[in-house]
C-alpha cells in the first residue's frame, strides 16, 4: 500500500484481518497491537491481539519486534496513529495504522471477544 509522504501508513479492518488470517507472500506473521486500556477490553478486543496500553506504552515499546509487521489499534485510530508514527520514528519499518480501530473492526462484522480479559490473553504470538 502506497502511503503520501509525511502520511501515517494505514490499512483498513478489511486488510487488516486479512493480513493477519494469512502472512502475506509467507513472510512472518503479523502482530496486531492493541493500545487501548485495560478496561477497553473487555467491551471487544480481537483474539491473538498483543495488549500495550498506552498508559505504559512509553516503558514497553521496546518489547515489540522489529522483525514482524506491526498491525497497530485502538477504539476509533487516533491512538494507534499516534503510536504508529512513534514506533516509525523510533526505528521499526513495517508499521500500520488499523483505521477506525475496534469500532469499524466491530462494524465490519469480523470477529471480537467479550468479558474479562484472561491471563494467557495479551501477550505476542508467534
Amino acid at each position: 500500500m502506497t502511503q503520501p509522504a509525511g502520511s501515517i501508513p494505514a490499512v483498513d479492518v478489511a486488510e487488516a484481518s486479512a493480513r493477519l488470517d494469512a502472512a502475506p507472500g509467507g513472510g512472518a506473521a503479523p502482530v496486531l497491537v492493541d493500545v487501548r486500556e485495560p478496561n477497553e477490553l473487555v467491551a471487544a478486543r480481537v483474539d491473538g491481539a498483543a495488549h500495550y496500553p498506552m498508559s505504559v506504552f512509553a516503558q514497553r515499546f521496546t518489547e515489540l519486534p522489529k522483525d514482524r509487521p506491526l498491525l497497530v489499534i485502538c477504539a476509533s485510530g487516533g491512538r494507534s496513529a499516534a503510536v504508529t508514527s512513534f514506533l516509525l520514528r523510533n526505528g521499526w519499518t513495517d508499521v500500520h495504522n488499523v483505521d477506525g480501530g475496534i469500532t469499524a473492526w466491530q462494524r465490519a462484522g469480523l470477529p471480537v471477544k467479550r468479558g474479562p480479559v484472561g491471563p494467557d490473553e495479551g501477550g505476542i504470538g508467534g
